[in-house]
């Protein structure tokens, strides 16, 4: 295969990975904007995602019914992670509340293991195994799946946003959150929903991304650290910037991890790949320091 072919492949499969760990970020940014938190259980929600659709998938159901019940069931774990979190805390210091998620996300992943033990599990790929061919490199149909899902669920959401009462109350709450209370926002129940749609759209990342690289409980950690990371690389608060710092990461990683693996041994290549694409995003937050499309802060004075 040659170095262009090579390219092409590892492109391809950093997009993919990087394109949920957009969509992660794109729920850290919700919720963010809704609440002024970091919900670091958030990679979680990326991991039941992907474990509830195997598991309901293993007793006979439809791939399709097996998505939209894991969606629903991730979906419902969300809104209680924000009860008992948020809603449990009033006024509570924002320090304090990001503690409260990060205990959420220890008890997420016990009980993972619980349930479905310590091995890796994998769904059937959604349209076979036969890959696509850009010249001589070879692209699994599963990575078009996840660019495609991740795609539909960005436009879905801008269009949320824009069309939707509980869209436009959240970009309320964002602008200025004191302000939408004051016009009769229930901000309650606009938090409640930033913590659906984005335990939502997590688990539909975890959902397609489980037939390509397979899901276990431990890999909520890493879908939370990439994740915050690419909302913090594109704009912490910013949607869009958060799907493209995460497709950038995912590009670097698989760029790094890919030539790595050539010049030296496959055993080192994921730790390197994962350390050059921080290093490059602090790179870009030490030159922007408010993120890719983020807005810079004006002094007051």
């Amino acid at each position: 295969m040659s170095l262009t072919d090579q390219l092409v492949q590892y492109l391809v499969t950093g997009v993919s990975v990087g394109a949920v760990y957009g969509l992660v970020g794109l729920g850290f940014a919700i919720i963010f904007n809704a609440t002024g938190v970091i919900n670091f259980a958030q990679g979680e929600f990326v991991m039941l995602g992907g474990m509830c659709a195997v598991a309901f998938t293993g007793l006979g159901m439809p791939l399709i019914t097996a998505a939209l019940l894991s969606v629903a069931v991730v979906t419902a774990i969300g809104l209680l992670v924000e009860r008992l979190t948020i809603r449990t805390l009033p006024g509570a210091s924002i320090m304090t509340l990001i503690i409260a998620t990060i205990g959420a996300s220890f008890v997420l992943k016990g009980g993972a293991k619980l349930l479905w033990g310590p091995e890796a599990v994998i769904l059937p790929a959604f349209s076979g195994h036969q890959p696509l061919h850009i010249g001589a490199a070879g692209i699994a149909p599963q990575r078009v799946w996840v660019m495609g899902v991740v795609l539909v669920s960005v436009i879905g959401v801008q269009l949320f946003f824009k069309y939707t009462l509980a869209g436009k109350a959240m970009q309320a709450c964002a602008i200025n959150r004191s302000a939408a209370q004051l016009v009769g926002i229930n901000i309650n129940r606009t938090v409640s929903v930033s913590f659906g749609l984005s335990a939502a759209l997590a688990a539909l990342g975890g959902i397609v991304l489980t037939p390509a690289t397979m899901m276990r409980y431990s890999q909520g950690a890493t879908f939370t650290l990439t994740g915050f990371l690419a909302a913090v690389v594109g704009g912490l608060g910013n949607g869009i910037g958060a799907v493209v710092g995460g497709i950038m990461l995912g590009v670097l990683e698989a760029l790094a991890g890919g030539f790595i693996d050539i010049l030296t041994s496959s055993l080192i290549h994921s730790g390197y790949s994962k350390a050059i694409a921080l290093a490059v995003a602090l790179l870009v937050l030490w030159l922007r320091p408010q993120g890719l499309l983020g807005r810079r802060e004006r002094e007051a004075g």
